[in-house]
């Protein structure tokens, strides 16, 4: 059942990612994000996580939630095994993923429970 005015729409080739500085990340503006929805109350969490060619995310955990990455393009290394297009990898809660490269630049949905907020992140590493 659908309610009026609480589902999003979003054409997401109209949304400009915005710098999404991941704790640990190097070099730290390697990521960006285009943020598609992150109000949980409204749904899913839903982000595109663009990682630059070269950039890395530490591997690390999230307390508030499960985590699930659609690679969209390019190849995302998830904890050494690359991945191409079409891979899906989710992470339940409290487990420790990543790290997180790319050598050519890759392009990842990615849907959570929660905001992982840059600025008071869900994020603690563990390299």
């Amino acid at each position: 059942m659908q309610v009026e005015g609480q589902s999003i729409v979003a054409q997401t080739d109209m949304l400009a990612p915005v710098p999404f500085p991941i704790p640990g990340t190097t070099p730290p503006d390697g990521v960006t994000a285009t943020l598609v929805n992150i109000d949980a109350a409204r749904g899913l969490v839903t982000t595109i996580i663009h990682i630059a060619p070269g950039a890395r995310i530490p591997a690390h955990y999230h307390d508030d939630g499960p985590e699930a990455h659609y690679v969209l393009s390019g190849d995302f290394i998830n904890a050494g095994e690359t991945l191409g297009p079409g891979a899906f990898v989710t992470h339940p809660t409290g487990v420790v993923h990543g790290p997180h490269e790319s050598r050519t630049g890759c392009s990842i949905l990615t849907l959570q429970s929660a905001y992982v907020d840059p600025a008071n992140p869900d994020f603690h590493i563990v390299e």
